[in-house]
């Protein structure tokens, strides 16, 4: 009996405990949610800040930007040629088949943003290393960053922890699938939990270059 008793609380602390561990990514998600939400504005809503940080999405092999990432640039665009910001940085990544940077500044120039006032960042392989050459490359001490909704909390918590003053606008500007954002919103939870680990370990990232002031 003692020894049947013995096993039930050991399953019952085992449980608990992975209960716990289970937790914890969705406790930090939740309160990076908290914590940056008063610093999420709508387009209009935005305050006037110079430097404009548009993270990058898939870009399809014909050059055709994704849904989300559209939707970020057309954002960005508005907010310049509503005075909010001077610059946009355009912050992806490059392969053999796709250029999210320069698919992103030329879906911006057709909507009326000078090429002289946009800076391609192809090191923004991730948001880490998007917000860690703002500050470190680019020399940005305050921006707008520019993604969707459920994005803009670890994007906003990773460059305040970077040394960036950051505010989000946010870029929906259409209804994504349902099957989208269910996608997005659960991949935020360990994506999230990593954003903590990469601010702890601050390890550069693989991309770096010469440091190259926004002009």
């Amino acid at each position: 009996m003692k020894r049947l008793t013995r096993r039930w609380a050991l399953l019952v602390i085992s449980t608990a405990l992975l209960g716990a561990v289970v937790a914890v990514p969705f406790v930090w998600r939740a309160w990076v949610d908290w914590r940056y939400a008063p610093s999420i504005y709508t387009p209009e809503a935005a305050p006037t800040v110079r430097v404009a940080l548009v993270l990058g999405a898939r870009v399809y092999p014909s050059g055709r930007l994704s849904a989300m990432l559209r939707d970020r640039v057309d954002t960005a665009a508005a907010l310049y040629q509503s005075g909010k910001v001077n610059k946009l940085v355009m912050s992806g990544a490059r392969g053999a088949d796709y250029d999210e940077p320069g698919a992103m500044m030329a879906r911006a120039i057709e909507l009326g943003v000078p090429a002289a006032d946009i800076q391609l960042d192809y090191g923004g392989l991730r948001t880490y290393d998007s917000c860690y050459r703002a500050r470190e490359i680019y020399l940005i001490e305050q921006a707008i960053v520019v993604t969707q909704q459920f994005h803009l909390p670890r994007a906003l918590f990773l460059c305040e922890s970077l040394g960036v003053h950051a505010v989000g606008v946010i870029a929906d500007q259409r209804a994504y699938s349902a099957r989208s954002i269910a996608w997005s919103e659960l991949r935020e939870v360990p994506a999230t939990l990593l954003a903590l680990v990469d601010v702890l370990r601050r390890e550069p990232p693989p991309i770096l270059g010469e440091v190259s002031p926004i002009p």
